[in-house]
């Protein structure tokens, strides 16, 4: 959505993980874990804990590129009140933003690039979506960094195998890890930081367990909890989530789904869902997230991920990763509730734990003026040289 003028900054509750020796822990120490996993620090014996409460004010090879208008205007964006604050907006026009199309296993896959400087970010989109849901934060990021954001194959204008010709358990996050950590080789050339949304951030995880060295840091918008995950279901309902997903796979039943959610109105009605700020759901969202759905493919490719419940869960990959991520969360996400997401707080290797007021789903979509700042900051703190893919 373009806007003609830049929103005000909301504020934004943050758990840094910089925290003063006085300042309380966010997530209770004691009792059963929110998300089931076991709790892997212990209470306060007198040291200092890891983070404090604050409130801060923000918003194969690559073929040749095309080069193309951004589809939303640049807006200013207020920098958050941070340790290391990224610079203010450039009075320079904004950064062209540029198409190509990468081959990967023989695939295209479709991606877009701005910026010539700077730490290098790969943004990854969610379940349904591509890297036109980061219309509102390429060039803005790119005044600062290197941006690369990725159609993952089987979503967006990426190629589209069918699953039943390429066998099972090709739409996986092991396999879109893959192709993420083969993009940074072949195209990014240099390690970078993954700013994922929802499903992005599982990929975003797995990509940075399988290839540590690739992966200076992440920022996960509202991941997807995956409450679905087959290991979240009691034992007596698994023979019948099976049983359903047969159905859906196998008979008419999933592609009559499909045809039903595939419309602009069921489309902008999900999305309506999903944005706290409906005003964001504009015409141009909907066919964004709609078009590349009516590809040839695209059906086989949805009922597959949709079917998808085994894999790993975002508690599991979490004290696997090696960088340091920051989570930030919508905190009127009405599919992965905030009170859930808190808990991903209380892992060693999150540094921040950041609720975006009056937010949904899609922070990054709906609310630019505040994800681009913590994007930049995180970036500039934990990015003083960009190490060359060469020198790796």
């Amino acid at each position: 959505m373009a806007s003609a003028a830049s929103p005000s900054p909301r504020p934004v509750a943050s758990l840094s993980a910089r925290r003063s020796a006085t300042a309380p822990r966010a997530v209770a120490a004691a009792g059963p874990h929110p998300l089931g996993f076991p709790r892997r620090f212990k209470p306060s014996t007198g040291g200092a804990p890891r983070s404090s409460q604050r409130v801060a004010a923000s918003s194969s090879k690559a073929e040749p590129v095309e080069e193309r208008t951004p589809v939303a205007p640049l807006a200013d964006v207020p920098v958050p009140a941070a340790d290391a604050s990224p610079p203010g907006p450039s009075l320079e026009p904004p950064p062209q933003v540029s198409t190509g199309t990468w081959k990967w296993r023989g695939y295209n896959i479709r991606y877009q690039q701005a910026g010539t400087s700077g730490p290098a970010l790969v943004l990854i989109h969610g379940f349904g979506a591509n890297s036109d849901h980061w219309r509102k934060n390429i060039p803005v990021l790119a005044m600062t960094n290197r941006v690369y954001a990725i159609d993952l194959i089987g979503y967006g204008y990426s190629d589209k195998p069918n699953p039943r010709e390429i066998g099972e358990n090709f739409y996986t996050f092991e396999t879109w890890g893959e192709q993420l950590n083969t993009f940074c080789a072949e195209v990014v050339k240099s390690d970078a930081f993954f700013i994922c949304n929802s499903i992005g951030g599982l990929v975003g995880l797995q990509a940075a367990v399988m290839e540590p060295q690739k992966c200076k840091g992440i920022v996960l918008l509202d991941i997807s909890l995956r409450m679905l995950h087959i290991k979240k279901q009691p034992w007596f309902g698994r023979p019948f989530i099976k049983s359903f997903q047969s159905l859906l796979r196998n008979t008419i039943v999933g592609k009559v789904f499909f045809n039903a959610v595939a419309t602009p109105e069921s489309v902008k009605n999900i999305l309506c869902q999903c944005y706290h700020d409906t005003s964001a759901v504009t015409d141009e969202l909907v066919q964004i997230i709609l078009q590349p759905g009516l590809d040839p493919g695209a059906v086989d490719v949805f009922l597959e991920f949709i079917c998808y419940s085994g894999g790993p869960l975002p508690e599991e990959l979490l004290p696997l990763v090696k960088c340091p991520v920051l989570v930030a969360w919508g905190e009127k996400d009405p599919w992965e509730p905030v009170e859930l997401g808190r808990a991903y707080a209380s892992f060693d290797t999150v540094e921040d734990f950041v609720v975006l007021p009056d937010v949904g789903h899609c922070p990054q979509d709906e609310a630019p003026e505040l994800v681009n700042p913590l994007v930049q900051s995180f970036a500039q703190r934990h990015s003083p040289h960009p190490v060359p893919w060469c020198l790796l």
